[in-house]
């Protein structure tokens, strides 16, 4: 097959939602994207957005649940003419446990194995699976790729990996993973692009900062530390999860309210972070909104900006210095007040930020002054699923 007639089906199915997008030619141009989302409402939808207008639509669906969208999306995929053509899928895994971490091919044996690895990532493995299956048996001749979200950070140092636990667990799988590897993948690409090999291969901290959070530390362009962990909960307050937390917690709410195991795991991931703080909104623009009147709105950004400067700091700590700070992600990307905030009192790492260019959300926001150069960069991690779709599917060409 010739990389410029490629055509790549790239998946991210979500607990609610299933994103999916099209990338075409050797240079991965995106032609098409789309999403199934709010599944289980009564008022779930399918949405495409694509470069010619009839492949453009929004209608209602009926997604009860994750197996009925997965239909809702193969029978549009038939409908519409996008499976003609079709090169490969490549599919977002959020987790691999110990066993996968590297993209590769989906096979009957891979999926029997992630199934056994479900209790890892209970909240996407099992649809993510599901996913495969249902394409494959409808489309049993398309070539699947496992993108594992864990990807970048699988030659984490020992020490970085190693949680301090009785000795046993770590048998069982239960370590440090780290996660937004798909993300991560791509802006260290793009680093390297942007600012040259030497750059790319400084001591770097990558700040993805969005619904989901995380950062991590890089150093001659591998990841040293992260601050996800065994699951996505792990590091810095997010919208709904709570970040690090006392693990005493488990026991004095057990003791004082019997809140159970699953109880408490629903409150940290779906009621906690921005929301749990607020008391009102997950979304970081309405709190920057309220908390001018709003005293939990004003807390919950507070929190959220202090948690981001101790990792950084933690993290340069670990490097033994630094040369670039990138943020990405939702609102690392669109929040100039946020970055503000989080660079204030940086000035001793050597981070000094242009406030003209942080509010106009420039590439390069940091000062002529600045030891550190502080970008913001758009992070793609479809178009990097699409890139390591093709480094297989051409690999032996």
């Amino acid at each position: 097959m010739n990389p410029a007639n490629a055509r790549i089906l790239t998946i991210n199915g979500g607990s609610s939602s299933i994103k999916f997008a099209v990338f075409a030619g050797a240079s991965l141009s995106k032609v098409l994207e789309g999403k199934i989302e709010r599944i289980g409402l009564s008022e779930s939808r399918l949405e495409v957005k694509g470069l010619r207008a009839q492949d453009n639509l929004s209608r209602q669906v009926a997604a009860q649940d994750f197996r009925a969208a997965v239909g809702v999306l193969m029978d549009w995929l038939e409908e519409s003419g996008t499976q003609n053509g079709l090169s490969a899928i490549g599919h977002r895994m959020v987790h691999g446990g110990p066993k996968y971490s590297q993209p590769q091919r989906i096979t009957a044996g891979m999926l029997e194995e992630l199934h056994k690895l479900c209790p890892f990532d209970p909240e996407h493995l099992p649809g993510e699976i599901l996913l495969s299956e249902a394409l494959h048996t409808r489309f049993p001749d398309l070539l699947q790729v496992a993108c594992f979200d864990t990807y970048f950070h699988s030659d984490l140092p020992r020490v970085a990996k190693l949680l301090p636990i009785p000795r046993r667990y770590e048998t069982q799988g239960v370590r440090r993973y780290g996660f937004h590897g798909l993300s991560y993948a791509f802006l260290m690409d793009e680093l390297g692009r942007v600012a040259g090999a030497e750059a790319a291969h400084g001591k770097v901290i990558l700040a993805h900062l969005g619904n989901g959070a995380s950062l991590a530390a890089v150093q001659q362009g591998k990841s040293v530390d992260t601050s996800m962990s065994f699951t996505p909960t792990a590091g810095i307050p997010m919208s709904t999860r709570s970040g690090d937390l006392d693990p005493g917690l488990v026991w004095y709410l057990a003791r004082t309210e019997g809140m159970d195991a699953k109880q408490f795991h629903e409150m940290v991931n779906f009621k906690s972070g921005l929301l749990g703080i607020s008391e009102t909104s997950a979304d970081m623009r309405d709190l920057l909104k309220r908390e001018a009147q709003d005293v939990r709105a004003a807390e919950a950004v507070a929190l959220f900006c202090y948690q981001v400067k101790k990792w950084i700091g933690a993290f340069a700590a670990a490097l033994g210095g630094l040369d670039t700070l990138v943020f990405a992600g939702g609102i690392g990307e669109n929040s100039s007040a946020v970055r503000a905030r989080i660079c204030q009192g940086l000035d001793f790492l050597g981070i000094e930020i242009a406030e003209k260019g942080n509010l106009e959300n420039a590439c390069v926001i940091s000062g002529a002054a600045s030891r550190v150069v502080v970008r913001v960069m758009p992070t793609n991690e479809e178009k990097m699923i699409a890139q390591m779709v093709c480094n297989i599917l051409f690999s032996n060409s």
